[in-house]
């Protein structure tokens, strides 16, 4: 099989979008526009990839430079149209001979098994091989003729095109495969004689077919293309998004109660087995496994989740979270970097933050590891079988050991001993009668105003 590279196009200024972050580094399932087409190109088995970015300062291009390395970034300053940002890309392809694919950084649903057909055409024979797609509502899209046989003729943008062009369903989707030295060559020969005085990547069509070369299109979904180019289109590609990646779940055995209402990440990974009720927040870097139950009202991130846990409702799990077998993280807890033991308990109120909590250890409600004194965090320890009461702030860096308990209300700020009792609390006084004497005068300055 021949090497594969792509150039994916991504210096729009995304005007539309109405915000200061460049469009392609907007989010669809947690992953930037930009990433996602990367990943595409990369799982198509593209082995060298060329972003093209605007002008610096870009922040486009220093994502990509930081992912995919500088040299593969090119530079389309002054952006000319299309076909001028793929020609931007030769430098950073010189040597490469190979089948080049051209994508688009804004159309995030797009998977590799989209791009693979164009693949297959050029090894059919193809020699331009175009992504098309049949939209519900073909609208401004350019228009792919073809000949009786199935060949591509021309792409005809919908200002250009003729009443019976216009009643043609197949569409352009931006999307093409061609050898490198035949791309470039095509490329070199298209002009700007329009009137934006820009060079449409479309007119090698013609071009390639002048010289006797072999158009054909294949198809995907128009979800698959969809070019975002305004929070209105983003909002309906996360939800194609989300819709895709719960159906993948449930086909794996997840067991969502109430699948709607549940949002996850790209990279979210939940074992057949698992069950996750209502509103549940998946963000990026989250593993749980079978037989875990995620609770309604719960928030993950970037944590594990191991097999029999309970987690929420109306938990949150920070990065660095690790919660063990069978352990329990309830309501209203909040656990940061910390590994907790196979049948642990925080069920009620509590923030763990930096440490430990060992096997079968209890977590008493309103709980705090005080990780951190402004400029440095530490750690906090609680051993196998601890019982920290509630009410108690653990004052890292501490160590409570095996079997130990704190009393509740505790300011714990030394190591307590195993199996000890750390009791680290005001003593209680008490003053006989004096709510009584206090109620009465109070009431007696009431009756004077």
């Amino acid at each position: 099989m021949a090497q594969r590279a792509a150039i994916i196009l991504a210096a729009g200024q995304g005007t539309r979008m109405k915000s200061p972050l460049p469009k392609v580094l907007h989010k669809v399932g947690g992953r930037t526009m930009l990433d996602r087409a990367i990943d595409a190109a990369e799982g198509a088995g593209c082995t060298r990839i060329v972003v093209v970015a605007g002008a610096s300062p870009s922040p486009v291009a220093d994502h990509a430079a930081r992912r995919l390395g500088a040299d593969a970034v090119a530079v389309q300053d002054p952006p000319l149209g299309t076909g001028h940002a793929v020609r931007s890309a030769r430098e950073a392809l010189a040597g490469f001979d190979g089948e080049v694919v051209v994508t688009n950084a804004d159309c995030p649903l797009l998977t590799p098994q989209d791009l693979e057909p164009l693949f297959t055409l050029r090894e059919g024979g193809t020699d331009l091989a175009l992504l098309g797609f049949r939209p519900a509502d073909a609208a401004l899209y350019g228009r792919i003729i073809t000949t009786g046989a199935g060949d591509v003729e021309a792409i005809v943008e919908a200002r250009d095109a003729s009443p019976a062009q216009l009643a043609i369903g197949d569409c352009y989707a931006g999307m093409l495969a061609a050898p490198a030295k035949a791309l470039f060559g095509w490329l070199d020969q298209v002009g700007n004689a329009n009137a934006k005085g820009e060079y449409y990547l479309t007119d090698i069509v013609a071009i390639a077919r002048g010289l006797g070369a072999k158009v054909a299109a294949s198809y995907a979904s128009e979800e698959a293309v969809m070019g975002v180019d305004n929070q209105a289109v983003l909002a309906v590609a996360e939800a194609a998004f989300q819709r895709r990646a719960r159906a993948a779940l449930m086909e794996a055995g997840v067991n969502l109660v109430a699948p709607d209402t549940v949002h996850v990440a790209y990279d979210t990974k939940i074992s057949g087995g698992a069950v996750v009720e209502q509103f549940v927040v998946f963000a990026p870097g989250v593993t749980v496994e079978a037989g875990a139950v995620i609770r309604a009202f719960s928030h993950l991130e970037s944590c594990v989740v191991r097999s029999g846990a309970l987690i929420g409702p109306y938990a949150r799990l920070r990065p660095g979270a690790d919660i063990g077998e069978d352990a329990h993280i309830g309501n209203f807890v909040e656990v940061k970097k910390v590994k907790v033991g196979k049948g642990a308990k925080a069920n009620h109120l509590s923030y763990l933050g930096d440490g430990t909590v060992g096997a079968g250890a209890n977590i008493g409600a309103g709980t705090i590891f005080c990780n951190y004194d402004g400029f440095d965090k530490f750690d906090t320890h609680v051993g196998e079988g601890a019982f920290v009461g509630s009410n108690s702030s653990l004052v890292a860096p501490v160590r409570i050991g095996d079997g130990a308990y704190t009393g509740s209300g505790s300011v714990i700020t030394v190591d307590v001993a195993p199996d000890a009792l750390a009791l680290a609390r005001g003593h209680q006084a008490e003053k006989p009668g004096w709510a009584a004497a206090f109620r009465a005068r109070k009431q007696a300055e009431r009756k004077k105003r």
